[in-house]
């Protein structure tokens, strides 16, 4: 079944505004992956680089967790494929399956929704250990819609290679 992909409101209160947008681009990620066998999804860009769609994938799970589990809800956690801190070994995704990565991903997803719908406003401030700073709900969303947006960039070109398929 093909991903469900609904546009941000053009008219919305802010918190809605960053809700929608982050949706819809949790959608287009998963969008580009749509229709692809797991050996598609863990087809490289090119040497040296490990990136894959499944790659980002991973990627993106371990933003989420991150963000909404580790700042903004001071899970003490630790990553899933990148325990050092380093996002980059999560790309490596050549014996990952798309049932893996996607349910990984699902949950972080449905973790971050419940505790954005749970904080009483965006000024909520969690701390990130890794930029020694404090930061608002806000810019969580706001940085998780550009991560998104930007890696939403490296699919489009991963998917072209794979089948030819551009847009979305």
């Amino acid at each position: 079944m093909p991903t469900e992909r609904i546009s941000p409101p053009l008219i919305a209160d802010e918190r809605e505004t960053l809700r929608a947008f982050l949706d819809f681009h949790r959608a287009t990620l998963a969008m580009k992956c749509d229709g692809l066998s797991d050996e598609e999804l863990r087809r490289r860009s090119m040497p040296p680089s490990t990136l894959s769609l499944l790659g980002l994938v991973r990627h993106m799970a371990e933003v989420e967790r991150t963000w909404f589990r580790r700042v903004i809800n001071g899970e003490d956690l630790p990553l899933v494929w990148s325990p050092d801190g380093d996002y980059q070994v999560a790309y490596d995704a050549s014996t990952a399956t798309r049932t893996e990565a996607f349910a990984a991903w699902q949950e972080e997803v449905e973790h971050s929704r419940r505790i954005e719908r749970e904080a009483p406003s965006l000024d909520v401030i969690g701390h990130n250990v890794r930029w020694g700073e404090d930061v608002s709900l806000r810019l969580v969303m706001l940085h998780l819609i550009h991560e998104y947006a930007r890696h939403s960039g490296h699919a489009d070109f991963l998917r072209e290679g794979i089948d030819g398929v551009t847009g979305v």
